[in-house]
């Protein structure tokens, strides 16, 4: 079999559609069905930007002057949500002012309950190709 880098050439390479995910049984149309928000992948080089953004410096307890760096893991989700969310668009000011919020971050975890907010975010590393737990076990007992 011949090897050829076309088939990795941007324009060959297949891209990841859209999906849509009503995020809440809540946030409904006038006909009373839930509405589909739109996520949308990013690239990895994104997804490593987001995720260094996630770290605070802290001192370390009992020794003094010094630190380390600590992992905000429920900012990173919400930061994710927000980038990869098409749909709604979660920066609008209109949108954030009818909730009371400043920022995006602070408008998905607000407009959502936090179980929906955990099954947002399972459907957007979903979406970016991360495979949950759950399959992960499933994969390993097969």
């Amino acid at each position: 079999m011949e090897r050829s880098l076309s088939a990795f050439l941007a324009q060959n390479v297949k891209k990841v559609e859209n999906t849509f995910y009503p995020a809440s049984n809540r946030i409904v149309d006038d006909k009373g069905k839930p509405v589909d928000w739109e996520i949308c992948c990013i690239t990895a080089t994104e997804n490593s930007r987001i995720r260094r953004s996630c770290f605070n410096t802290v001192p370390v307890a009992g020794k003094r002057g010094q630190y380390t760096q600590e992992f905000d893991a429920n900012l990173y989700l919400a930061k994710i949500c927000v980038r990869t969310t098409v749909f709604p668009n979660l920066n609008d000011k209109e949108l954030q002012d009818s909730y009371g919020v400043m920022s995006a971050e602070e408008l998905i975890t607000t407009m959502l309950t936090p179980g929906e907010f955990e099954d947002y975010s399972t459907k957007v590393m979903e979406t970016n190709g991360f495979t949950d737990e759950k399959n992960l076990v499933k994969e390993a007992k097969n």
